[in-house]
């Protein structure tokens, strides 16, 4: 065998234990792009079904305020688009949009409890606000829990040489961060503490949340 020969078989297998190790790299990265991008999904469908559970409460509450507020026309309706645009979102860019919207609107309807004593007062209000106060929690906890994953794929999306292996497999960067909107950062805290007044007789009461 010549020297040529021998020379052009060293090349080609050296060329081809690069393109071996490179696949290689390639599936290894993929599959954990993969199952990181699984994870991200999960966690934030835990986020969705805390926020369609605040969903659920929110126009029993918004009843029995109308019950002491009639007169309170505009932030109802704020809440009630806000709702409908969080309830018809896709993607979670779009959920987190409307979910500001209702942060905000929600906010503005506490500011109108205080006043209202004998709303405040009242046990199906103070029963729906204790149920929301805990949805909000866990509101909280899986947006954090969402974020944490989601910044986990976001930096192994962007490490090299794995963003090099991400762009042919079709991954990508994902900014859909849940964090709270300005709005919600500035809702009071609203005092339920109830002076003794009972509620008037004859207020519509919401069903009960199941």
């Amino acid at each position: 065998m010549s020297k040529a020969l021998i020379a052009v078989v060293i090349v080609v297998a050296i060329i081809l234990l690069v393109v071996l190790f490179a696949f290689g790299q390639y599936v290894s990265v993929k599959n954990t792009l993969v199952s990181k991008n699984e994870s991200v999904k999960a966690a934030w469908s835990q986020v969705d079904i805390v926020l369609q559970r605040r969903a659920d409460l929110i126009p029993n509450l918004v009843e029995t305020v109308k019950g002491y507020a009639k007169q309170e026309q505009t932030v109802f309706g704020d809440i009630a688009k806000a709702r409908s645009a969080l309830l018809s979102a896709g993607s979670p860019q779009e959920k987190i949009a409307a979910n500001g919207q209702l942060d905000g609107a929600l906010g503005r309807l506490l500011v109108i409890v205080e006043n209202y004593p004998q709303l405040k007062s009242n046990e199906n209000f103070l029963r729906l606000q204790d149920e929301l106060a805990g949805t909000e929690n866990r509101i909280a906890v899986e947006r954090k829990r969402y974020n944490d994953t989601l910044r986990d794929y976001n930096t192994y999306v962007q490490q090299f040489p794995n963003s090099i292996f991400a762009g042919f497999a079709g991954f990508k960067p994902n900014e859909a961060y849940f964090e709270a909107s300005p709005g919600s950062r500035e809702v009071p805290k609203v005092n339920f503490s109830s002076p003794g007044a009972a509620a008037p007789q004859g207020n519509p009461q919401p069903a009960p949340v199941h």
